[in-house]
């Protein structure tokens, strides 16, 4: 199979050399391109992975040909092309491999194929921590745009590239909070929620993202307005739970601008409204949700009675959510040193030797039976005497 590489690898490099004068080699391409289907379609992939780590440069100038390959009728030729193009990913073709992959997003049949294709989108650019992306703006443009694929079971995955993506890339939190502001709106996320279609889970993300760093929304009473959209109640109580604590952040942050510009009606209408809607969270069976809900609504009902004799409470409202959650690495907790005379390695409680457990377990067993023995004694069957027998023949011949 190496040889049968370096082959094809040989041609195609000598069909590039030659001068544009030449006579058209398409066919000569469309051989190639057949030759190299028969390394994808191999059963034993180890020899490609071989060449793919032998020669990444090499297998690199030949990903158009195997993205022709996404074309193929045969759903596991298309599928093993998916696990050759994630192996060329490096910074220069990323975009360009990606936006191939998206056009087929469109087109593809079956559920499996299609799930595949997105998984392999996000782990070509999250692979070794974001290696490859140079444009984090564009990446959480393709994760938005990966939100409408219907009926995909990875939403959870678009929803952790989106959170982490915000969380630590501080350069484009603006545009990461103004995208999830614009997902908060979107009802055909609000509606997809089933066993198959998880794409809903994407809005757990937006909820948060948007309740975090809310200074950066340009109309935080417009998104408090579609986080209290009754539709939420259909959706999975994890992401209303998110959905009410994040709101009362949008809430904070509304009175603090409207106290700012003196504008008491806006802060009254944001007051009615988690007044109005945060009632059906109340009323959830998940007890995680009602929880949150009830203190906020408490919440609400007090600062509604300062705002009527004329209060500012934004300074007080926003202490509750006060400080920045910061990015964690991985390895972090290696970092960390250990305290002098802390032996990790040491018993906190030393463990009973094996002979003393076994004395333990005869004591038990001794004891058990001297029990059972003092209990038979005791529960000995009665003997009438001879006078007794007597009295009960006399009653029963009367």
């Amino acid at each position: 199979m190496s040889l049968l590489y370096e082959c094809i690898n040989t041609v195609i490099a000598v069909l590039i050399s030659i001068s544009s004068g030449m006579p058209n080699h398409f066919a000569s391409i469309q051989l190639c391109v057949q030759k190299l289907r028969i390394l994808i379609e191999d059963s034993d992939q180890n020899s490609m992975s071989k060449i793919l780590k032998s020669h990444p440069k090499s297998v690199q100038a030949r990903k158009d040909l195997v993205l022709q390959c996404l074309d193929d009728k045969d759903e596991s030729i298309r599928l093993r092309a998916l696990d050759l193009l994630y192996g060329m990913v490096s910074k220069k073709n990323l975009m360009e491999i990606v936006k191939k992959l998206m056009t087929h997003r469109d087109k593809a049949e079956g559920s499996q194929y299609r799930d595949e294709l997105l998984s392999k989108i996000i782990d070509s650019c999250s692979q070794n921590n974001y290696q490859y992306i140079t444009n984090f703006e564009w990446y959480v443009g393709i994760l938005v745009e990966l939100t409408r694929i219907d009926g995909t079971k990875h939403g959870s995955a678009i929803a952790s590239q989106m959170l982490d993506v915000a969380i630590r890339v501080q350069a484009i939190r603006n545009f990461a909070v103004s995208q999830m502001a614009v997902l908060l709106k979107n009802a055909q996320l609000l509606q997809g929620n089933s066993d198959r279609n998880s794409i809903s889970e994407v809005l757990y993300a937006a909820a948060w993202i948007c309740g975090e760093f809310s200074e950066m929304l340009s109309s935080p009473l417009g998104t408090l307005e579609a986080m209290m959209d009754p539709k939420v109640m259909f959706l999975p109580s994890h992401i209303q739970s998110i959905l009410v604590q994040n709101a009362a952040k949008l809430y904070a942050r509304v009175i603090e601008l409207c106290e700012s510009e003196g504008d008491t009606e806006s802060a009254s209408a944001a007051s009615n409204l988690l007044l109005d809607k945060v009632p059906m969270f109340v009323q959830s069976a998940d007890l995680e949700v009602q929880e949150r809900a009830c203190c906020i609504l408490h919440l609400v009902k007090q600062i509604i009675k300062l705002q009527g004799k004329g209060d500012k409470v934004a300074p007080e409202l926003l202490s509750l959510f006060a400080g920045e959650l910061n990015p964690v690495a991985p390895k972090a907790q290696k970092k960390v040193p250990i305290p002098e005379g802390l032996d990790l390695d040491a018993w906190i409680n030393e463990p009973p030797s094996e002979a003393s457990s076994e004395e333990g377990s005869g004591d038990t067993f001794s004891k058990y039976e001297k029990q059972v023995t003092e209990k038979t004694k005791s529960s000995k069957s009665y003997e009438p005497t001879e006078e007794e027998l007597l009295k009960v023949n006399f009653l029963c011949g009367s």
